[in-house]
C-alpha cells in the first residue's frame, strides 16, 4: 500500500522503519516535511507495530510526504525496491535515514553541499552525535571514509548508474552501508577501483539514535539481538569481499544464503567477546543454508 504526497522535487529523502512506533515521529519532526525541494518517502517495511498509522497520520499534513506500506521484510529488499524500482532518475541526491535517528539541524544540506564541493564523491556520510563511542566513531568515519547507515546520501547519478547497471543488494544482507560504501568507493566496478575519496565523511551533518540504557531489560535484549545481526554482517562482509574480489558487484546474488555452503567450512568463532555472538549468528547462518533462504 502507498499513500502518495504530491509533485516532483530533486532531492529524496528515504526513510526506512521497522517497528519503529515509539521513535518515528521524532524522526520525520526533524526532516524537512515543509520544503517543497524535498520528496520525503517513508518506507515501513514488515512491521507489525503502529509505525504505518503514525506516519499515514502525518502524510495526510504534508504533501511532500509518502508512505509506503509494504508487507515484506527486509532492509535491504526496502533498499532495492524504494531506491531502483520507485524513485525517478534523474534526481540531484538521495538521502536515506533510518527510522529511529533523529537528523540534526542543518544536516541534510551539509551532505549536498559535499556533492557540490567533491565532484569526485557519489556518497556523504554523516557521524553519530551521541552514544558513549560517539566521539571514537567519528574519529573512525574520518579517518577511513565510513558510512553509517542511519544517515547518508548518494549523488543522484550514481543511483541512475546503480539502476542502469542492474546491480542489487542481496535481499538477505544485514544493514546497507558497508556494501553501498563499498560500491561507492569502487564506482560500481572491481575492488580494484577502490578511491576512499568517493565517500566523503560530512562533520558539519549528524543524527541521534536511543542511546543504550543499561538499566533497562528491553534495551539489553534490543542490544543481544544487534550484536548477533552485528556478527552476521561480519562474516557476510568476507563474502562479499570474495566476490567483490574476484567477479565484481555483478556477481552479487540475489540471497547471500545461497553462498553460505561454499564458505561456512570456513569460517571460525572470533574470540574475546564476539565468541559467542560469532557461534549464535554462524548457527543461524547454517540454518538459513539448510532452509536454502
Amino acid at each position: 500500500m502507498t499513500i502518495a504526497g504530491e509533485g516532483a522535487a530533486p532531492v529524496a529523502v528515504v526513510v526506512l522503519a521497522h517497528n519503529e512506533e515509539r521513535r518515528i515521529a521524532r524522526c520525520l519532526a526533524t526532516l524537512p516535511l515543509s520544503d517543497a525541494g524535498y520528496a520525503i518517502h517513508v518506507v515501513v517495511n514488515g512491521s507489525r507495530d503502529r509505525t504505518a498509522a503514525i506516519v499515514a497520520q502525518i502524510a495526510g499534513q504534508h504533501k511532500n510526504l509518502t508512505l509506503h506500506d509494504w508487507p515484506e521484510p527486509g532492509k535491504a529488499r526496502s533498499w532495492n525496491r524504494i531506491i531502483l524500482d520507485t524513485l525517478p532518475p534523474g534526481l540531484r541526491a538521495v538521502v536515506l535515514v533510518d527510522g529511529d535517528a533523529e537528523v540534526a539541524a542543518g544536516s541534510i544540506p551539509a551532505l549536498l553541499a559535499a556533492f557540490d564541493a567533491h565532484p569526485e564523491a557519489q556518497l556523504a556520510s554523516a557521524p553519530p552525535l551521541n552514544g558513549r563511542r560517539a566521539d571514537h566513531y567519528r574519529r573512525l568515519m574520518a579517518r577511513s571514509h565510513g558510512v553509517f547507515g542511519d544517515l547518508y546520501a548518494l549523488r543522484g547519478s550514481f543511483v541512475d548508474a546503480m539502476r542502469a547497471s542492474g546491480v542489487r543488494l542481496p535481499v538477505d544482507l544485514v544493514g546497507d552501508d558497508g556494501l553501498v560504501g563499498a560500491l561507492a568507493k569502487t564506482d560500481l566496478g572491481p575492488l580494484l577501483q577502490w578511491c576512499e575519496e568517493r565517500v566523503r565523511p560530512v562533520m558539519g551533518a549528524g543524527f541521534r539514535c536511543e542511546p543504550f540504557a543499561p538499566l533497562d531489560m528491553s534495551s539489553w535484549r534490543m542490544q543481544h539481538g544487534r550484536m548477533i545481526n552485528y556478527a552476521v554482517r561480519h562474516f557476510q562482509d568476507r563474502i562479499i569481499t570474495h566476490i567483490l574480489r574476484n567477479e565484481g558487484p555483478h556477481g552479487l546474488p540475489e540471497r547471500l544464503a545461497s553462498l553460505y555452503p561454499a564458505h561456512l567450512s570456513g569460517f571460525k568463532p572470533r574470540g574475546g567477546i564476539w565468541s559467542w555472538f560469532d557461534r549464535r549468528a554462524l548457527a543461524r547462518m547454517k540454518a538459513a543454508a539448510t532452509r536454502g533462504v
